[in-house]
Formats: structure tokens, sequence, C-alpha cells
């Protein structure tokens, strides 16, 4: 493959490299703030967060209530003006199970919002947890994530880092290059942010379906802010940088492993009909990979011809996230904490791992068990098991395994499910049993020679 080498103005390269910093700065580059590693965006998301913290719940449930309110009157209701706006007709005209779920989650919220009902709908156990902890999160790391993504997305960055690492990426995960962004992302930033670049990329014919399936359920690591909290809510914290290692070391040992069984090895490598494919990261013979690396990346940024058309597509990205998915988060995320909460069916289904944890002689086996498959409803549930086990080993472990088993129903599975890569709910639950049986003897080697 032959390639002719463009000539570029000094305005289509600052095109390019600007934009691109401003986005790395923002993403990719850690910081520390007060004792707390995060990242630009994340300083951003925690200011407004403080700044409205006693408000946002109420916020969401008024938004949370202007969906469902909004996907009845369109499903009753032939509105011309909103069959004529495309965004309008498919953030409302929804199918009848996700205007059934949007309509449970708005009331999930006003009861948690006023404590009326059942209490083990909103305790601080269940439903106050998702409006109080995890939606106030969601609801300003997705406003900053949506209206600067485009400065990694539209402006070449992801195809001049997808030229350079692909010898690297290809060969060991069977991914584009431009799939480490994506990872990093997740690793400074938040491991949602990770997913929805995902989704954005797939959709944009930058992914197969299975290279999408691939980085969302594998590349989504919890981000290194959040981790620390684990390590500090299971008296962990002390040793912080071994076992932050410990979950890359058992991430990457997964993400090496998963992609190759089943179902993520079954995808097929299509991608998305309605964008087709736009990826091209082979470079030619006689090219270098970071000359050709630039030069796709100043065509990419070239491409870009209004930024008030990039700041639109920012905003309506914020507001389907906040219409159409956050309800879910209010309703799945509340029924999955019931359920880990107030039934023993997460007890039931813990019960083959005791043997396991034993034969990797793990103490309090019997008690740390619940704590490898509950973080299948959300990601800090195991922690909350494991915070009263005695053994630090076995702490150490259950914290990993919180953070390495990636899929959780309260954020990750709901945004996946919502998103278009192909993926159901049943896959998502065996991919989390695969991630949990192949990173828990990662996790207690590691360990093991830690606490030595």
């Amino acid at each position: 493959m032959k390639s002719e080498q463009q000539q570029f103005t000094t305005s289509q390269y600052t095109k390019f490299w600007l934009p691109s910093l401003i986005g790395v700065l923002l993403f990719l580059v850690p910081i520390s703030v007060g004792g707390k590693v995060t990242i630009g965006l994340g300083v951003l998301a925690d200011g407004l967060q403080a700044l409205l913290a006693d408000y946002i719940p109420l916020i969401m449930t008024i938004i949370l209530c202007l969906s469902s309110i909004g996907s009845l009157i369109v499903k009753g209701i032939n509105l011309r003006i909103l069959k004529n706006n495309s965004f309008l007709d498919s953030l409302f005209n929804i199918p009848p199970l996700w205007i059934a779920l949007r309509l449970i989650g708005a009331i999930f919220a006003i009861m948690t919002l006023a404590e009326i009902g059942p209490e083990f709908i909103w305790s601080m156990a269940t439903g106050g947890t998702v409006l109080f902890d995890l939606i106030p999160v969601l609801m300003v790391w997705f406003l900053f994530a949506c209206l600067f993504m485009p400065l990694l997305l539209q402006f070449g960055l992801m195809d001049f880092i997808g030229t350079i690492v692909r010898k690297i990426m290809h060969p060991l995960f069977k991914l584009p290059g431009r799939s480490s962004i994506d990872a990093l992302a997740s690793w400074m930033g938040s491991g949602t942010v990770g997913v929805l670049l995902t989704t954005q990329q797939y959709e944009s014919g930058y992914y197969t379906k299975r290279e999408a399936a691939v980085v969302a359920t594998n590349f989504s690591i919890a981000s290194i802010a959040f981790s620390l909290v684990i390590a500090r809510f299971l008296s962990i914290d002390h040793m912080f940088v071994p076992f932050y290692i410990t979950v890359i070391v058992a991430g990457v040992v997964a993400a090496i492993i998963v992609p190759r069984i089943p179902p993520l090895s079954l995808k097929k490598d299509t991608y998305y009909e309605a964008a087709g494919k736009q990826i091209n990261e082979v470079v030619p013979e006689g090219v270098s990979s970071f000359k050709w690396g630039v030069q796709k990346a100043v065509e990419k940024a070239d491409q870009v011809k209004s930024y008030r058309g990039v700041i639109k597509s920012g905003v309506l990205n914020v507001v389907d996230i906040w219409f159409a998915l956050i309800p879910l988060v209010m309703a799945l995320g509340t029924i999955a904490l019931i359920i880990a909460e107030k039934t023993p069916i997460f007890n039931y289904l813990s019960y083959p791992f005791i043997p396991f944890l034993q034969l990797l002689q793990l103490p309090e086996a019997e008690a740390a068990a619940p704590a490898m498959i509950v973080g299948f409803a959300d990601m800090f549930l195991p922690a909350v098991v494991g915070s009263g086990i005695e053994s630090e080993l076995t702490r150490f472990v259950i914290g990993v395994m919180s953070l390495a088993q990636l899929i959780y129903m309260s954020e990750i599975g709901i945004l996946l499910l919502k998103s278009k890569i192909p993926i159901s709910f049943f896959q998502l639950f065996i991919i989390f049993l695969q991630r949990t049986i192949i990173t828990l003897p990662v996790a207690a080697l590691m360990a093991h020679l830690l606490f030595f």
C-alpha cells in the first residue's frame, strides 16, 4: 500500500494539535487537588457538584418526570413539531418497555426525594444511594464529558494515537490503536466516560460490533479517584500503589483472555450499519507511523467546518444522557440495590465461590464470597460487604475485584444496554462471571506476595 504525502498549512496543523492538546489536558493528564488524584474534567465536575450539591437531586427528579411525561405524550398524541425534529423524536418516541422504565425511575426519584412510600425503595441503602450519591456524579461528569469529548474525537487525536499504537493494541487485544484512548480516559477520569467514548466511536463507524463490545466490557476501568475511595473505605489506602497496580495487572490479564472466548469472540467484525467503516489505521509502506498518524489526524480535523456544530452536538448529547439514560439508572439501579440489600439472591449465587476462595487460601472465605457476586449490581457494594472483614489480605482482594470485575448494572451495564452496541443483559452477566473467575486468582496471588 502506497500513499501520497499531503501538504498542510500551519492553520490546518493548529486545528489538529490545539484542540487535541486541550482534550489531553482535560481528559488524560492526572493532577493532584487537595490530596486527591483526578483530571481537569474531574475538577470541573467536582466544582459544579459542590456548587449545586443541595439542588441536583431535585433538578434530576424534575428532568426524570419531564422525560417520562414527554414519552407518554409523544406516544399518545401525534405532534407534528416532534415528528419533524429527528432528535426530539428519537428522544421521546421510544418502545413501551423504555417508557415503563422512565416512569419507574421518575416514581422512585419522587419517593426518594420526598421519603414517601415503602422505606426499602427510598432508604440510603437503595434509592437514596442512586439519587443522592450516584446520579449527581453522573450528571456533572456526563455534562462536561459530552461537551468536551469532541476535543478527543473530532480533531484527529484518536486517529493520531490509533496509528501510533496499533502495533501494540492489535496483536495483544485484537483492537484498533484508538481503543487505548478509551482505556486512558477511564483510568484517569471515569469508567462511564470510557463507555461513552466507545459508544460514540461505534456509532461513528470506528469500531466493529466485536471491538465495541470488547472495549466497553474490558477497558472501561474505574478511575484512579474512585479506586482511592474504595481503598480508603476498606482501610487499605496505605497500600494504594500496589493495590492499583494489582487492579491494572488483573485488568490486562482479563482483557487478553475474555475477548478470545464466547460471547465476545462470537461478535461479528462488522460496522454499525448506519455509519459504515470509517477507520483506517494501516500505515502505508515507506511512511513512518508518526508521519502517517499526523496526516490522518490533520485530515480529520480539517473536516470540522463549524465549531457551532461541534458545540451543538455536545449539548444534544448531554440532553440525551440526562433524559434517556439517567431515568434508567434510577429505575434499574434502585431495583438492583433492593435485590442486593433486601433479598438473599446474591448470597445464594455466591455459594460456589466459597470453595474457590478457600482453594486460593483467602481468610474468611464464607464472609467474602457474597462480595464476589454482588458487584454486578453496583461497584461499591463489594466494599460495603467487605468492610466488616478482619483480614486485610481478604479486604485487599475484595477491593481489587470490585474494580476488576468492571460490569455493574447501576451504571456501566445500563449505559451499554441503552447504547446501540449489540450486547444483552445475559451476555453482560456471563462476561462479569468470566472476569471474576479470571481476575480472582491474579488478585489472590498478588495479595499473597504483598502480605507474605
